[in-house]
């Protein structure tokens, strides 16, 4: 079994596939794992210190040829992967309800894809889960940043000068990044607040020590939606959340919007007549501008300035933190392949629940459910 990795092909991807710790856990379950020049060093490793693992190094089409497994953090183009074998599988993430037309050039290229960010959110699975590890990341990184472009201190100082308040920082959208910016934000001594269509997300909050921000008198999402995710909510909701949050978000210092749901354009959370109450100086971090954004105005790796306050948002977010994104991405592909391994087969061979569950293409054909049609 070889399994192979190149160099990420997106302009904004630093991040990659395996790290020599998990290339040493492959070279241990009997594969043969081979790396493309270069392919770590957006992540901080060298080729040698994948050599020391184990694992050959060398160009593209070499690392490609007679590979039956290749591992990607966002899937390339199938055309780079024409050297690997008749029915290789390629386990990365997809895009697949954005990139279809990418899906379906798997198919036809004769390539098994299987979509990690369609990994079922179960617990057997949790630590295959790519999606919870890279928010998890991204949800720390949104606070720095956002803390950075905010020119103010973030916790309350008393200082023979007088007092200074700390930042009030809410986060919006309370899935796994929303979690973590709450818990940086408190860790950075901010006072922080929080809302969600979710109901069950406000326990999850108070445990963080953070305010609750919900709409009262309507009713949102019992428990969790589908998968864990919010689903879209009624025109009733929206209007009273809309109003709630314009007059709680005037009164803060920075704003974490965090709201994606699968297969959808990121719902819009904030418009600009909001931003326009915000105090001048206030920051908008939004975490979903690479889906179409929380925020109106927002733009990919831009600062955008409305009414005084800086708007920002990252494509990759996770990919901000590349070395430690690589090593927990790295682990969930292992995770998910070592778990599924057949030691007389030499090769993982999936079960029904998972596999099909990732699975989009196989024999020429787009197969998965939830993309089909």
């Amino acid at each position: 079994m070889r399994i192979a990795v190149l160099k990420e092909r997106a302009a904004d991807e630093s991040r990659v596939a395996v790290t020599p710790e998990t290339a040493k856990k492959f070279i241990a379950l009997g594969a043969v794992v081979a790396i493309e020049s270069g392919a770590g060093g957006g992540a901080s490793i060298s080729d040698e210190a994948y050599r020391e693992a184990g694992a050959e190094v060398g160009p593209a089409d070499a690392t490609l040829k007679g590979a039956e497994i290749v591992l990607a953090v966002q899937a390339p183009d199938p055309a780079v992967l024409a050297a690997a074998v008749n029915g290789a599988w390629v386990v990365a993430t997809f895009d697949p309800y954005g990139q279809r037309d990418r899906v379906e050039g798997y198919a036809k290229a004769g390539l098994e894809a299987l979509a990690m960010e369609f990994m079922p959110r179960i617990t057997r699975a949790q630590s295959m889960d790519v999606l919870s590890s890279q928010s998890n990341l991204a949800g720390y990184k949104a606070v720095l940043a956002a803390a950075n472009a905010y020119g103010r201190a973030f916790p309350m100082m008393m200082t023979a000068a007088g007092t200074i308040a700390a930042a009030r920082v809410f986060v919006m959208g309370v899935g796994v990044a929303g979690l973590q910016a709450i818990a940086t934000a408190k860790r950075l001594g901010a006072q922080v607040s929080a809302t969600d269509v979710r109901s069950a997300t406000r326990e999850q909050i108070q445990s963080l020590g953070a305010k609750p921000i919900f709409v009262e008198s309507v009713a949102g999402i019992e428990g969790e939606g589908s998968g864990g995710y919010a689903t879209e909510m009624s025109e009733e909701y929206q209007k009273a959340q809309a109003e709630l949050v314009s007059s709680h978000i005037a009164k803060q210092d920075i704003v974490i919007t965090t709201a994606l749901i699968p297969g959808r354009a990121a719902p819009r959370l904030i418009s600009d007549t909001q931003i326009a109450s915000m105090r001048p100086g206030s920051v908008i971090f939004d975490l979903a501008v690479a889906h179409g954004g929380n925020v109106e105005g927002s733009v990919a790796d831009q600062r955008v300035e409305r009414h005084g306050v800086t708007i920002m948002g990252f494509a990759n977010t996770a990919g901000e933190l590349a070395a430690d994104a690589s090593a927990l991405f790295a682990r969930n592909l292992y995770n998910f392949l070592s778990a599924f391994w057949d030691a007389e087969q030499g090769r993982p061979v999936l079960d029904e629940e998972i596999g099909d569950a990732v699975r989009l293409t196989r024999g020429g054909e787009v197969v998965n459910e939830r993309i089909k049609g």
